[in-house]
């Protein structure tokens, strides 16, 4: 397992290149709550909180941490939907020393459950009932008591201070090891590459806990002192009418989300010219799509090439042409220092590949949390990490995604492990085989396809019976297939497994199936 915080001398050189510093987002929060305490920090549709508020929420919920015997190093789940509470949490239990276990709103009991047990955490701050820990605090419950008494605890900036998840290839979700300072780094290079100012008003359509909505929502708007616009849950109409309200300036979401936004634009416009810089990743930005989102709004589409592990290792900036911001994934970053290798593991940095690239660098993860075995996937034998894709690196080290190394499916941004869905359509009693692929969509990017070779007196297996059967399993929606299809026979390799391009490609087609 690796340590638990950043190497001392990797730090050290990170501080000395200016890429860290000491700041926090508590004291961040803190400072605002003196210098404009009276201006927004957070926006939502109802109404708005202050940086003063933001301050004195954040000790409410460290003070209730405290009095559930919350200490330094202990790890506090947080499983709650997007809005200023959660961001309040998040301080509260960095301000008593205390991790974060980030887990998404929308998660099932099951993923609950596994990061919850994989973390060891004992004290939630939730508005569920099933998740499984000795101490649960209602939100309400914990901003309604006294502040926090300051104990010196404070996460510091290199030390850990978040765990969140991410996809495995099998199984539940890993937890990814955040520190603050890699979050500071990210917000230089989206400063330098949005050209970003005080006077910006954000609107992030991630939900916090991920790496995306990290940036754009908990750090880049509190250093800069900027609003951010949030939602619970993502309505494309009610964004565009936040943006429209707020004169929104910047703006972060999947490629789903925009093309999202697009259609409920041409259904009824409203007057988003306020915009000027749109962040989008996570998934393939479809060109035409993307082009037409700058032409209806005046925005230019930006976006970082990364992953939750690696943060960056490439991105786009306002002053690359239409071409390279919509047909590559930016410039590789010279302080990342971006290495491809083969598939063999030997280092072709060099050539233009295509390879698989790793990085190190400012960015970048500390690891998985007490997962020695996923940890010598992430990392080369010498430290570099590693991502899940191929790419092609042109001679003005601009970065081209040509395949996936690992089974995933990327649907609105969110990687899906083909295996994992595999594994629980698999328990249903009818299914004999299973095969899942990504169909494509126009709006998702891919939606998750079944196939299976049901069982005797199955052959009528239906999709409702599928999910129906996972959801009395207590799997996360995300993972439930959108198409079924019942075969005769999986197509099949020379070796005997399901051959998954062919399969794709029937798929696609509707063909023979």
């Amino acid at each position: 397992m690796l340590g638990q915080d950043v190497d001392p001398g990797e730090a050290a050189r990170h501080h000395a290149a200016g890429w860290w510093g000491n700041l926090t987002v508590s004291a961040c929060v803190a400072s605002h709550a003196v210098t404009r305490g009276d201006a927004a920090a957070f926006v939502t549709p109802e109404g708005s909180t202050t940086w003063s508020e933001y301050d004195t929420a954040a000790d409410r919920v460290a003070g209730a941490l405290q009095r559930a015997g919350v200490a330094a190093g202990d790890r506090v789940a947080v499983v709650l939907p997007d809005g200023p509470g959660v961001h309040a949490v998040f301080v509260g239990v960095e301000r008593v020393g205390a991790v974060v276990v980030g887990v998404g709103a929308r998660a099932g009991e099951r993923e609950v459950a596994h990061l919850v047990g994989r973390t060891g955490a004992t004290v939630a701050v939730t508005d569920r009932d099933d998740v499984p820990v000795a101490r649960r605090l209602m939100l309400a419950e914990a901003l309604a008591g006294p502040a926090a008494r300051r104990t010196g605890t404070e996460i510091g900036p290199d030390a850990l201070f978040l765990l969140n998840s991410t996809s495995g290839t099998t199984g539940l979700p890993k937890c990814v090891m955040h520190t603050q300072n890699r979050w500071f780094y990210f917000h230089q290079l989206a400063v330098a590459a949005g050209e970003l100012r005080e006077a910006d008003v954000f609107l992030s359509a991630i939900p916090a806990p991920f790496g995306f909505g990290l940036w754009t929502a908990h750090f880049t708007p509190t250093i800069l002192g900027a609003p951010t616009v949030v939602a619970e849950r993502f309505d494309p109409r009610v964004t565009l009418d936040l943006i429209e309200r707020e004169r929104v300036t910047v703006l972060a979401c999947v490629s789903t989300q925009f093309i999202l936004l697009l259609e409920a634009q041409a259904a009824r416009a409203r007057d988003v010219t306020s915009l000027r810089v749109m962040f989008t990743g996570g998934e393939a930005v479809p060109y035409e799509r993307a082009a037409e989102f700058e032409e209806r709004t005046g925005a230019s589409v930006l976006q970082f090439y990364g992953s939750n592990e690696t943060g960056a290792l490439s991105r786009t900036t306002m002053t690359d042409s239409r071409e390279r911001r919509l047909r590559s994934a930016g410039r590789t970053i010279p302080e990342m220092e971006v290495r491809l290798f083969d598939e063999a593991g030997t280092d072709i940095t060099g050539t233009r590949g295509p390879g698989i690239p790793a990085c190190k660098g400012p960015a970048t993860c500390i690891g998985y949390w007490d997962d020695p075995e996923a940890n010598a996937a992430l990392f080369t034998d010498d430290g570099w990490m590693r991502m899940g894709d191929v790419v092609e690196i042109d001679e003005d080290g601009y970065v081209r995604v040509v395949g996936r190394v690992s089974d995933f499916i990327i649907r609105g941004g969110k990687n899906i492990s083909a295996p994992a869905v595999e594994d629980e359509v698999g328990t249903h009693p009818g299914v004999a085989v299973v095969a899942v692929v990504g169909v494509p969509d126009a709006v998702f990017g891919e939606r998750v396809c079944a196939v299976v070779e049901a069982r005797p007196g199955w052959e009528g297996l239906s999709l409702s019976d599928v999910t129906a059967h996972l959801a009395a399993r207590g799997v996360t929606k995300e993972w439930w297939p959108e198409r079924l299809v019942v075969v005769a026979e999986l197509p099949r390799s020379s070796g005997g497994k399901v051959a998954k391009g062919d399969l794709r490609r029937l798929v696609a087609e509707g063909a023979g199936l």
